[in-house]
């Protein structure tokens, strides 16, 4: 680019592989007098050689839209082959290994990882969490202070921290991925091409001249579109982390509204519309009145609640109050409390049909017996001996039997963790309130008693009639008489 100032020509050296771009610059300095030359131009004005330089613009923009796609597929044949692309720092808890194509355990890290879901897991708030971790002086990502529940619940909800079976990583993965890893050990999953991002360069007016910058945007992927990638395992069991994202979901962060912590969000359901309900507080004259709100009514009129939304709102202190004396009835006995969690486990495990490892192992077998199957009519079919036609009437019924084997493991399966779940969390619960005398009940603050309520999957319906109901999921009738509302 040549200047002329009284000094003689200079020159700068520009790059544009977009059009419009070059077309925006070039306009830009004509009106300081300057010009932009390409080494590979015609050099002239002429019609022909504005055509030839529109050519060359079009072959370059072309040429950087097969570059960004070549590296995009490189990208994708590299996460298939189950490899991790080192382009941003680790997950918490694990680092990248000498070639950078995979995780390892940072085990100073992974132990506040374990201890951060096991907090949540126990029912400690994400606040709570972050406080108690500053107090002990955990290292927190990247050597700053942790940044609050938000990062919290990211790191709680990925599933490179939840444990995964060989079987349910061979199912995500190609064939020579799982035929590398141990099929005795478990495994964590990061999920690559999640979203797809996109730029586009903008310009815009400056305080001197037009500024240009990227302009990006975030699309995220439809989830048969990811690829999964196994990592080692964190450590965690998986009790641990499904029950600290169930914690995580009804961990709302607007539970503290004007100065006042509402300690039945997340819990509280409207009768008529059996939506949760909706927590906020209204001043007047100096004073806050708290109240619990239909979500229907509020959003989207009193014909949205089949309740006609009357009343459309409780007052807090009394609907907390009257749930609080529910529960800490149940609190104070807790020989009552160890025998209604253990009869609802009992119960659960005789609603398992049995014995769930021997019929999980049954099944198993069951499935490897298809496989043999599948493998004999495959081979008669190749010799001659079976028709294509009966063939393929054979393996039709051999994916029925495969596929109802699967769904019955998949039952096994989730039945077994839930127990696990449930001795787990009744272990928890009476550790932590069984021997609490109470005098000590009653000196629990809102934040302590909701974090009670949901160790309990507590559950309290506010009915149209102002009364309440309320119902405990980890304790087996627990369901207390209605509480008229004044």
């Amino acid at each position: 680019m040549p200047s002329t100032n009284g000094h003689g020509p200079r020159w700068a050296i520009l790059c544009a592989r977009v059009s419009t771009d070059h077309y925006l610059l070039r306009r830009e300095f004509e009106e300081y007098g300057t010009k932009i030359r390409a080494l590979n131009d015609r050099g002239d004005e002429s019609p022909e050689g504005e055509l030839t330089d529109g050519i060359l613009d079009q072959l370059a923009k072309y040429e950087c839209a097969k570059i960004a796609e070549r590296t995009r597929r490189g990208k994708l044949r590299k996460a298939r082959e189950g490899k991790l692309l080192r382009n941003s720092r680790a997950r918490y808890g694990f680092k990248y290994d000498d070639s950078g194509e995979g995780f390892v355990v940072d085990e100073a890290e992974m132990l506040v990882v374990r201890r951060i879901f096991q907090l949540v897991a126990e029912g400690e708030t994400l606040h709570g969490v972050t406080r108690a971790l500053e107090l002990e002086g955990a290292p927190a990502p990247e050597g700053g202070r942790y940044r609050g529940a938000s990062f919290l619940r990211t790191l709680v909800l990925e599933d490179v921290y939840r444990p995964h079976t060989y079987a349910e990583i061979e199912a995500l993965v190609f064939p020579a991925v799982a035929a590398r890893l141990d099929e005795s050990q478990n495994y964590g999953i990061f999920w690559s091409n999640r979203t797809r991002t996109t730029r586009k360069r903008v310009s815009e007016p400056g305080p001197n001249a037009r500024e240009y910058r990227w302009r990006y945007s975030v699309r995220k992927n439809p989830k048969q579109q990811w690829i999964a990638i196994p990592v080692p395992d964190a450590g965690l069991s998986r009790e641990v982390v499904d029950t600290a994202r169930e914690m995580v979901r009804d961990n709302m962060r607007s539970t503290n509204k004007g100065g006042r912590f509402f300690e039945l969000g997340g819990t509280l359901y409207c009768g008529g519309c059996g939506k949760k309900m909706l927590y906020y507080a209204s001043v007047s004259k100096g004073r806050m009145y708290p109240y619990y709100k239909c979500r229907s009514v509020t959003r989207d009129g009193k014909g949205a609640c089949p309740s006609g939304g009357y009343p459309h709102n409780h007052r807090a202190e009394t609907l907390e109050e009257s749930v609080w004396e529910s529960v800490s009835g149940l609190m104070r006995d807790p020989e009552r409390l160890r025998e209604d969690l253990e009869r609802l486990i009992e119960l659960e495990g005789r609603g398992s049909r049995g014995d769930p490892d021997r019929e999980m192992e049954a099944w198993l077998e069951k499935l490897a017996e298809v496989e043999r199957m599948r493998g004999g009519y495959q081979e008669l079919a190749a010799k001659g001996l079976m028709t294509q036609e009966d063939l393929g009437t054979s393996l039709e019924r051999l994916d029925e039997t495969r596929s109802a084997a699967e769904r019955e493991l998949e039952t096994l399966r989730r039945k077994k963790e839930c127990l696990e779940r449930l001795e787990q969390d009744k272990e928890t619960l009476l550790e932590s309130y069984a021997k609490m005398a109470p005098e000590a009940l009653e000196a629990l603050s809102a934040e302590e008693r909701r974090r009670l309520y949901r160790m309990l999957r507590l559950r309290v319906v506010a009915n149209p009639d102002r009364s309440s109901e309320v119902t405990g999921a980890l304790v087996l009738g627990f369901t207390p008489t209605e509480t008229v509302l004044r």
